[in-house]
């Protein structure tokens, strides 16, 4: 508190209450200097009284009562004629705190912003308003961030669906230098020009900080993150999987009876056929640099829909089998098929002995499945449903298989001895997250060439993908840098924006992010 100072100052009577500290006091020094011209000046024009808060003392509010004296400038140079003394590390111009006081306030204002920084302080003896600590938080500089070396850069939402901003790091001191109030190329491309010697840009694989990094940086190293490629993998996996789903189905040999594949209807074909022009006419329009939204407008689609075919290299990505929704009589099919296969066929009986093992769904929902296997040749066990779900068996997929436990292995190795497409799908998996683990990006080329060739539209979709970033990817995958530190502080980014609930405008958040500790 006030002890660093009492050098300066001479006390004069300490008053104590329940609630308050006050300090009396006057400055001991016998000249001040001229703030203008720095003359040292001893002749004194008046005196008045001054009172500053200080940091509580023992839980009560500090008041420092100054005695201050106003000298006259002697120098005839200086445009000042009088000036009022200061207390080197106490007061300030037309401050009401001392500096130590509002250098807490502050840093309380931009670790909780307003009301809990509000009631921080009054547990801390030195009660302000949520107004005041936003005021100290836009009175802050921002530090200009100068030349950045390395560059992180991604984007965060202010509405989800709706608004975006960008986040710029430096990758080596991993700290947020500049938050961009869009995320479209040509903002990013501006903030590079004006802050030029950038060499390397990690981003993530979105088009416009691409488009940006070329534009601002033509000479800089961009960066693929492998988070992001290992991600966009898995998304292709899931599809995979997805659409294999009854391969995921546990039975006997002796009971699976081979299904023809059903002939592809007019109506399939004509969709085909129409998700193949939609995606051409979107991809030609988003690669002219129309926006979303101009895309929407002049194809008179939903913005969900728009986005979804742009995110797909492929048409064929976008023809796979809708995944299924899971129902509640689903874990009750195998007892369902058990008591079939012992005669009991009534729905009403069936359902009456289900409530007994949990089931809550309703009647009918038992009365349309025993229908479908009343009309159906194929056995009821053979209509199980399938013993693990698409996203566990993702996760086995991506998983290394060094990590895997030895029941994960074996049932893994059972669904891909049913299924070629899957152990396809296995190796190509385990062969790109080698190269991406052990930087091998110099075998990329060959995997690319193998995921084409392999028949599978999910992979051959995400390989076209990898061939439009080439060079990104391919640095991602050599490279050390990464966006991790990016991600972390996104992350930050979205814990201060949801503490401050949305309502703050862009300066405010801008300045909690890049000046909170």
């Amino acid at each position: 508190m006030l002890l660093p100072h009492l050098a300066s100052l001479r006390i004069k009577q300490v008053r104590v209450k329940e609630t308050l500290v006050s300090v009396d006091a006057e400055v001991s020094a016998a000249a001040a200097a001229c703030p203008d011209c720095g003359n040292a000046s001893t002749r004194v024009h008046s005196r008045y009284g001054r009172t500053v808060s200080d940091l509580g003392i023992g839980g009560r509010q500090t008041l420092l009562r100054l005695q201050v004296r106003r000298f006259f400038c002697d120098e005839q140079a200086c445009d000042r004629r009088t000036f009022t003394e200061q207390v080197p590390g106490v007061t300030g111009r037309y401050a009401r705190r001392t500096e130590l006081l509002r250098g807490v306030l502050e840093k309380i204002a931009l670790a909780l912003g307003g009301r809990p920084g509000a009631r921080m302080s009054r547990r801390l003896a030195a009660a302000v308003s949520r107004t005041t600590l936003l005021q100290l938080i836009r009175a802050l500089p921002v530090p200009e961030p100068g030349s950045v070396a390395v560059v992180g850069v991604d984007d965060f939402a202010f509405r989800k669906g709706s608004h975006y901003g960008s986040i710029v790091v430096d990758m080596r001191t991993r700290r947020p230098v500049d938050l961009l109030p869009d995320r479209r190329s040509a903002g990013f491309a501006a903030w590079l020009r004006a802050h030029p010697g950038t060499h390397v840009i990690c981003r993530d694989r979105a088009g416009g900080y691409a488009e940006g990094a070329r534009l601002g940086a033509p000479d800089a190293i961009q960066v693929a993150d492998r988070f992001h490629l290992l991600y966009n993998s898995t998304q292709a996996v899931d599809r995979v999987v997805r659409a294999h789903r009854k391969c995921l189905r546990d039975r006997p040999e002796h009971e699976v009876v081979a299904q023809p594949a059903p002939p592809t209807t007019s109506d399939e074909g004509r969709r085909a056929q129409l998700t193949h022009q939609r995606h051409a006419e979107i991809h030609a329009l988003a690669s002219k640099g129309i926006g979303t939204t101009a895309i929407c407008n002049a194809l008179n689609l939903d913005g969900k829909t728009v986005r979804r075919y742009r995110l797909a290299a492929t048409a064929d990505e976008l023809l796979t089998d809708p995944a299924t929704r899971s129902r509640e009589l689903d874990e009750h099919v195998p007892y369902l098929a058990e008591r079939w296969q012992q005669g009991c066929t009534n729905a009403a009986l069936l359902t009456t002995e289900l409530r007994d093992h949990g089931y809550h769904g309703s009647e009918r929902s038992v009365r349309r499945l025993l229908q479908t296997w009343r009309v159906s040749a194929v056995p009821p066990a053979a209509l199980a449903p399938a013993t693990f779900k698409p996203r566990q068996v993702t996760g086995w997929i991506i998983q290394p298989a060094g990590e895997r436990t030895k029941h994960d292995q074996a049932e893994l190795s059972r669904i891909l001895q049913r299924c070629a497409s899957l152990h396809t799908v296995d190796r190509l998996v385990s062969d790109f997250a080698g190269m991406l683990r052990h930087r091998q990006g110099q075998h990329l080329d060959t995997w690319i060439s193998h995921a084409q060739h392999s028949g599978i539209a999910a992979l051959a979709g995400f390989a076209a993908g990898l061939v439009k970033d080439y060079e990104a990817v391919r640095n991602g995958l050599t490279l050390d840098w990464n966006s991790g530190a990016v991600e972390g502080n996104v992350c930050r980014l979205k814990a201060i924006k949801r503490a401050m609930f949305g309502r703050a405008n862009f300066d405010l958040l801008r300045r909690r992010v890049i000046l909170a500790d």
